[in-house]
């Protein structure tokens, strides 16, 4: 499997700041000396006995009390308001204008076409691909469960991306994941070559697992996509839209290269301090602001429509890792044809959304700016978690042949890849050993990694302590399961 980010080679990154997205290598396997150290210290791992857990990137318990002033909104402000409107009844089916208002400026989706409803962009891909499946989408001949359909999966991805898939028979073709997107020579061959794939997931801002963010010209692509059946879906999901690890915001564009050699570190640092100042990310990428203050580039839906396929794309985003994950609301956007073909199915299934939770984050978050300001404090707890990863598997798998990991300037993951045919094994001695990680395989279709080498870390919840016990345990792991194989 190519990396999906930044390589880079040598024995040790200069920095544990995760500012800029690259990879960090490993450089020999364990000395033969040193096997008898791996094993005990497995054993004394073993030992005491842990409950930890790295499975699923849910927010921490301090990042939730962030969003404790939701709750602080009195009856006063969730009344009868605008023009008439009661938002404790029935109706608003699209939901609340300002709350919309706020999102469609982080997803670059024009208000009228942006609808917020229920509180997980999941269960809308859900019922995206239910009614694509049950009745096909605008421009289809024929339903998509009528006949054949396969889907673009980016690999490594998003395993509930896959279990959608899966669970609605739609055959799933992996293309590899690049440091800018997916590989868009292979993602036109083969959309260009068969009607039956009429659908690729995109996680297009710190792409899950691997952190990896689209360029402008991966977007331009799929926008102009060739492909040779007429109803071809993007399912953007963009999750980690504001989530950013730096004191940046709209990172989206290309990753710095970063060169590392024995001799390099000196290198590294001046990097480290020009990507500090902001001067990584190229002008013009889609979702920043060029210099001068020019507006941003245009989001998915205006580039595919611009390139003649207004209603190629779905954008989704949601609260979840905003406020609070088990109350927040939901978003898609997509063409006014899309719109209206999605409205018209969900109008049988609802009267209309939580619109108090809608009014409770729009007064909460106020606008753009709020919303901005409020990821700036998720992120001064989020990134020291990041650089503790960063740090244990440097110090601990720096020496490792075959172990690289990417070093992520947002989102909720980091991608480790171990040894080739060490993953499974790895996550079986961390399940003994008390530490649960996502099942090998999870990261691809059918749980399948050819080479079982991914693992996908999610380091946002556990405390700081337990976060470095259970990277130094995965550490030995990995380390073990190298030597077993060895």
């Amino acid at each position: 499997m190519t990396s999906p980010t930044t390589g880079a080679t040598g024995t040790t990154p200069a920095t544990t700041s995760p500012t800029a997205t690259t990879r960090t290598t490993g450089a020999a396997r364990p000395a033969a000396a040193a096997a008898e150290r791996v094993r005990a210290d497995y054993a004394a791992l073993k030992a005491r006995g842990l409950a930890l857990d790295l499975t699923r990137g849910k927010p921490s318990p301090a990042q939730l009390d962030l969003s404790t002033g939701l709750l602080d909104i009195g009856a006063a402000e969730l009344g009868p308001a605008g023009a008439g409107a009661d938002h404790r009844n029935y109706g608003g089916l699209t939901g609340l204008p300002e709350l919309r208002a706020i999102f469609a400026e982080v997803l670059r989706v024009p208000v009228e076409q942006l609808l917020a409803v229920g509180n997980s962009s999941l269960a809308l891909m859900h019922d995206t691909l239910v009614h694509a499946v049950l009745f096909g989408v605008p421009g289809s001949a024929r339903p998509w469960g009528a006949e054949r359909t396969a889907v673009l999966c980016p690999v490594p991805g998003y395993d509930r991306h896959f279990a959608l898939c899966e669970k609605f028979g739609l055959e799933m073709i992996p293309v590899p994941m690049r440091d800018d997107g997916p590989d868009m020579d292979e993602v036109e061959r083969l959309a260009a070559a068969d009607p039956g794939i009429r659908a690729i997931w995109c996680v297009p801002t710190y792409s899950n697992p691997t952190g990896a963010v689209y360029g402008p010209e991966t977007a331009r692509r799929l926008a102009a996509l060739p492909a040779a059946a007429p109803d071809f879906r993007i399912l953007w999901d963009d999750a980690y839209a504001v989530h950013h690890l730096t004191d940046e915001h709209g990172e989206h564009g290309e990753h710095e290269q970063h060169e590392r050699d024995e001799h390099g570190e000196h290198e590294q640092h001046e990097q480290h301090e020009r990507d500090e100042h902001g001067d990584h990310t190229p002008p013009g990428a889609p979702g920043t602001t060029p210099p001068g203050g020019a507006a941003p580039a245009p989001g998915i839906l205006a580039l595919c429509a611009e390139h003649g396929h207004p209603d190629r794309a779905f954008v989704y985003g949601s609260t979840s890792k905003i406020t609070f994950a088990g109350a927040g609301v939901a978003f898609l956007g997509s063409s006014p044809a899309n719109v209206e073909w999605l409205t018209g199915h969900l109008s049988r299934r609802t009267i209309g959304p939580d619109k108090l939770n809608q009014l409770r984050h729009a007064r909460f978050l106020r606008d753009a700016a709020g919303l901005r300001a409020h990821m700036a404090r998720h992120r001064a707890l989020l990134r020291p978690r990041f650089d503790l990863v960063e740090r244990v598997l440097r110090e601990r798998l720096g020496g490792l042949d075959g172990a690289t990991w990417s070093r992520p300037r947002g989102g909720y993951f980091v991608s480790l890849d171990v040894p080739d045919g060490c993953a499974r094994r790895t996550v079986e001695l961390a399940a003994e050993a008390g530490i649960r990680l996502t099942p090998a395989g999870a990261t691809f279709p059918y749980g399948r990694d050819p080479r079982d080498r991914n693992i996908r870390i999610a380091p946002t919840y556990p405390a700081l302590d337990e976060l470095e016990t259970a990277m130094e345990g995965l550490a030995v792991c990995v380390l073990l399961a190298a030597l077993e194989r060895s």
